[in-house]
């Protein structure tokens, strides 16, 4: 039995990407981005932060978009170059999909820290049990994060990170290394939107923010048909509230999602015979 058609919702350079893994394992994926990434809105507060990087115990990347806009070439050659010496500012991640964009902007593998391989679930909290032995009173640490395009003055996420390192006498600094936007539907897409919502296929939600802004480009949309893999319980639990009918997690790498969908499929397979 084949695998279900899959939607995949990361924004479009990531989507395409995704898209194309998938379909290499045999599984029929097509990519309807829910989140639309721009440029920083404030480049000057930007570069002022990436020239005293070294002043920093740690920098925090929330995501591959926030080191993508964050790390340019000659900042990732300073800390690669620092690291083969005493290597001072570390590189935190949250998941091995951020730090695999990390060392393909030159950031040695060594200078990073992120969750363990086995962790439960890639987030702030794993990864801070990875790192919390790092801070003491007075270290500083700059989180890269993203906005609203619609309030790009104003970071916005969890800042459950930040409140532990404050509260281990460390001091958080934020920059805005991107924004982001809801996507402006195309008939076409909308279309395949609706049929999605009903026809079996899978959406595979990677952010609470896409899913509302699917909710928002549908209204009205019944989704008791719809079924979702969501890559954390949040989101899960959000695509539960916007009333999916059916509900899975998994981690967010690919490896794993693409072993939940297979796992799935066969379950299907097994209940159809």
């Amino acid at each position: 039995m084949s695998t279900p058609s899959v939607i995949v919702t990361r924004p479009q350079h990531e989507a395409q990407q995704w898209v194309a893994a998938l379909q290499q394992r045999g599984i029929a994926a097509l990519a309807l981005p829910l989140i639309g990434i721009g440029p920083a809105p404030d480049t000057a507060a930007l570069h002022a932060v990436r020239q005293r990087i070294t002043d920093y115990r740690a920098v925090m990347l929330v995501s591959g978009n926030a080191a993508q806009h964050f790390f340019d070439t000659n900042t990732a050659l300073a800390l690669a170059e620092q690291a083969l010496v005493a290597i001072k500012t570390r590189v935190w991640s949250p998941g091995p999909g951020t730090a695999q964009t990390l060392q393909r902007l030159g950031i040695a593998a060594a200078g990073i820290d992120c969750p363990a391989h086995d962790a439960v679930q890639f987030d702030s909290e794993a990864l801070w049990a990875q790192v919390q032995a790092q801070i003491t009173a007075g270290d500083r640490v700059l989180i890269v994060r993203g906005a609203e395009a619609d309030a790009p003055a104003h970071g916005s996420g969890r800042d459950w990170l930040a409140q532990q390192i404050q509260a281990a006498a460390g001091q958080v600094e934020f920059v805005v290394a991107y924004t982001r936007s809801a996507p402006q539907f195309t008939p076409a897409q909308s279309t395949q939107a609706q049929q999605a919502a009903g026809d079996g296929s899978l959406w595979l939600l990677s952010s609470s923010q896409a899913l509302a802004h699917l909710c928002a480009a549908l209204p009205g949309q019944d989704w008791r048909s719809a079924r979702a893999l969501a890559t954390h319980p949040r989101i899960a639990q959000a695509a539960q509230a916007a009333g999916f009918g059916a509900g899975h997690e998994c981690r967010p790498a690919l490896e794993d999602v693409a072993l939940a969908i297979e796992r799935l499929c066969a379950a299907s397979a097994a209940q159809a015979s």
